[in-house]
């Protein structure tokens, strides 16, 4: 009972920095920076899935977050349809594309699948930028509405739209703290560890990728739905490769195969990114040798090396580690 209070009084610390964030922020732009920080955030769960918790390097990711967001800008602004209904949809095209893709790609194994999803970003970015007659082409799509309220809920200034996606994040994080830690969750670490190891357990190895696959692209058009509503104005340029790669980083800075390592490499690279804007025409420069230290000194990363102190301390002092408030997530092996 005492680890479960602790556990839940981390979590709880945690959504207190959240909402009392904007009142410490001194402008609105800084909220506008967190929510998107927070959107991010859903997108590098739903990437932390395939890649931390199954061992499957996605490099589409961010291509399918641009198919979300394109989803509810075609649909709200060609087709006139309710944003909430585009939003749904939004999430049910992705996810449907995500399992096409996955029946197709996940027979494929190691390097061979990440090359495979690369194309595949590069094939969807080149039909959001070339398909003119769907997607506007190179000009993009322009007024995007806000998220309409819900009841006396109104979503049109940047401290609601910051809750809005902050209270999405929540209920990600509380979803995807279910499917973790749940059987189907130990399925996907099987799978991660080894094909043969999961065959050996009776693990459907297709089904379960694929399932993770839809699960973990689900979450990117999400992400991308509310990324549409909050900035209002869609190019090609989401669907490049660079998002993928800024989502990856999250993972790695933060710490791949736990719950909160994605959440802590985006709010920490965010942060770099926008102290860094002057030079943001040479940030590679300044994020790939601190990619580098990083990996050198803390290669499960902050939240993983910080887990796998304590269970080294634990294990030398015969203690249990269930006080952690994050006791029961599973790090990724290095070579993940």
């Amino acid at each position: 009972m005492g680890a479960l209070f602790q556990g839940r009084c981390g979590w709880a610390l945690l959504a207190l920095g959240a909402l009392v964030f904007p009142l410490l922020a001194q402008s609105s732009y800084l909220i506008s920076v967190a929510t998107q920080a927070c959107i991010m955030g859903i997108a590098a769960l739903g990437l932390n899935l395939i890649t931390g918790y199954t061992g499957q390097l996605n490099l589409a990711h961010g291509a399918f977050m641009a198919v979300g967001a394109y989803t509810v800008g075609i649909l709200t602004v060609d087709h006139q349809l309710p944003f909430w209904i585009a939003f749904v949809l939004a999430g049910g095209v992705t996810a449907l594309l995500g399992f096409f893709i996955g029946v197709l790609s996940l027979r494929l194994r190691g390097h061979y699948f990440s090359i495979f999803t690369l194309c595949v970003g590069y094939i969807l970015f080149l039909l959001i930028e070339k398909w003119e007659r769907l997607t506007h082409g190179p000009v993009g799509i322009m007024g995007i509405p806000v998220p309409p309220g819900i009841g006396p809920l109104q979503f049109a200034t940047p401290l609601a739209q910051y809750y809005l996606a902050l209270a999405f994040l929540a209920l990600g994080i509380w979803v995807m703290a279910r499917i973790v830690r749940s059987l189907l969750g130990r399925s996907f670490i099987a799978v991660r560890n080894g094909d043969a190891l999961a065959e050996a357990l009776g693990i459907d190895l297709m089904r379960t990728k694929t399932l993770s696959f839809v699960l973990s692209v689900l979450y990117a058009g999400f992400a991308g739905g509310l990324y549409a509503g909050q900035v209002r104005v869609l190019g090609p340029d989401l669907a490049s490769e660079s998002l993928t790669f800024d989502l990856v980083m999250f993972m790695l800075v933060g710490g791949i195969g736990t719950l909160l390592g994605p959440l802590v490499g985006t709010c920490l690279m965010t942060g770099l990114t926008q102290s860094l804007q002057f030079l943001q025409d040479y940030r590679m420069l300044v994020f790939g040798p601190l990619l580098v230290v990083l990996i050198i000194f803390l290669p499960d990363g902050i939240v993983g090396s910080w887990l796998r102190h304590r269970a080294r301390r634990a294990a030398s002092g015969g203690r249990s580690t269930a006080s952690s408030p994050f006791a029961t997530e599973t790090p990724a092996p290095p070579h993940a």
